[in-house]
Parts: structure tokens; sequence; C-alpha cells
């Protein structure tokens, strides 16, 4: 699938290999790991080549879609949205991520939009879910400025390091309302 979308200032296409390098310099911030569900950190030195090839080959499947996030007016790649694709339930959770120097500007929002846009237009699925940890606002205010409803908080879901966090949960039917203020 070679899918590209544009917004008004971004570029969101299919990762590719030469990602690699920013993917690693802007994911191995440690603000940028701290509240997002899977990043590691450090982040591992090449493991950037190998989460692109392992979300091209689940986008061929049709499990899971992850967009570069770039400027379209210079190309700098900012982050990653995606979608995490349960074929069987007809639905996705959207996941994003986007790099410190790039933050408060809108640009998470602006992207996970059009995701959810692609999500519901084009695969057609009936639900798409996000969680962000209680200790994230910023990353649970995209949801609610795409328009997804707050669902509810699971107490202590996941282990980010030594520590269990609750998770804030958010969701958009197809049947939904989907215009945003």
């Amino acid at each position: 699938m070679r899918k590209v979308m544009v917004t008004e200032r971004l570029t969101l296409r299919q990762l590719e290999l030469n990602d690699s390098e920013a993917i690693e310099k802007l994911a191995g911030e440690k603000d940028v790991a701290d509240t997002t569900l899977n990043m590691p950190h450090p982040y591992p030195t090449g493991s950037a080549t190998t989460f692109i090839k392992a979300r091209h080959e689940a986008a061929v499947r049709g499990d899971g879609y992850s967009f570069a996030v770039t400027l379209t007016e210079s190309e700098d790649f900012l982050g990653i949205v995606g979608l995490h694709v349960n074929k069987t339930h007809n639905m996705a959770e959207l996941a994003y991520w986007i790099g410190k120097p790039y933050w408060r500007s809108g640009y998470c929002t602006e992207a996970a939009a059009r995701v959810v846009q692609f999500a519901f237009d084009e695969l057609e699925l009936n639900r798409v879910f996000a969680a962000a940890m209680t200790r994230n606002p910023a990353s649970y205010k995209v949801m609610e400025k795409i328009g997804m409803k707050h669902e509810g908080i699971l107490r202590s879901h996941i282990r980010k390091g030594d520590t269990y966090e609750d998770l804030r949960y958010y969701g958009l039917l197809r049947s939904d309302d989907r215009n945003q203020a």
C-alpha cells in the first residue's frame, strides 16, 4: 500500500527505511518515550529499521498502517500516526507520537484526524479507539479535539518501567458525528 494523505500543513506517507535516523533521534528523547505506551528508552540503535519493516508487513496483511508525519513544505519528519487493525471486530487502535521539537503546534491533532478519516472512509472500520496515560493530558486532548468520546479509565492497566499506569480510553464510532468544533 502506497497511501499518501495531505492535510493543511502535513503530508502523511508510508514509513520509509530512510526515516530510521529521524525516528531514532526523535523517539530517543526521554520525554517522548516517557508517556508513549510501547516506546523503549533509550531507543535501541538500529531498531527503527526493524520497526519500519514490521509496519510494512502489517500494511500488506491489512493488520495495521503507520504513517510518517512530515511537514509538506520542508518534508521534515515529525513523528508517526498509526492504526493497529483488529479485522475480527472491524476496529482499530489509533496510536501516535510527535517529536518534542514539534510539540504544541497542533500537528498531532491534524495528523490523527486525517488517519481516523482514513480508518472510516477507506478501511470502512466501525470503531477507532485510543488510550493515553492519565498523566499525559496533551495526548488525550488530541483524542478529544478529533471528536473521540471518553469511555473510561483503566486503573494500573499497563506497566511503564517499574510503574503501573492508569490509562484513559477514548473511542469513536463510524456512526458518530465526526464534525469537530
